[in-house]
């Protein structure tokens, strides 16, 4: 079982590293790559074609295209992460948007934790031991969310 999590600029890697933190919880290896769907197409093949690979998470701001490109060449599930740069809502828009036949799940903006829990979901299909760990972080979850407020006796 492995996730292995593209970006397409180093500056986008503390993403990367908020996504690799969340599924190391769960004791899921994962791999962190620069490979740009622009600059060095080359290396994203490569890396899309590694047979270790379960789940792929990319990340791209602006036009983001890495998470497109990934999925163009794979049949394993993909999950695009949109991050805030320029607009705001060009990346999530242009991961969203995909054309039919090139599906790619998509989280909220800048939300890693997210997209990390998604390849757990997505694996805990295959695995069903992370299926127990989800089981008990959902119950840790739901232990530490704020009790619901009172209102005062009007």
């Amino acid at each position: 079982m492995k996730v292995s999590i593209l970006v397409g600029s180093k500056s986008d890697l503390e993403f990367a590293e908020k996504a690799r933190t969340r599924l190391a919880t769960f004791e899921v290896p994962a791999e962190v790559h620069v490979a740009s769907a622009h600059r060095t197409p080359e290396r994203v093949d490569a890396l899309v074609k590694d047979p270790t690979v379960d789940v792929f998470i990319a990340i791209a701001g602006l036009s983001a295209a890495l998470p497109g490109t990934v999925a163009a060449r794979t049949l394993k599930p993909v999950i695009g992460l949109p991050l805030n740069r320029g607009l705001g809502l060009d990346s999530l828009l242009s991961i969203v948007q995909m054309p039919p036949g090139v599906p790619v799940a998509t989280v909220g903006l800048d939300n890693a934790e997210n997209a990390a829990l998604l390849a757990v979901h997505i694996l805990a299909l295959k695995y069903p031991e992370l299926a127990d760990r989800l089981t008990k972080y959902r119950a840790a979850w739901r232990e530490e969310a704020p009790a619901p407020s009172r209102s005062a006796p009007g």
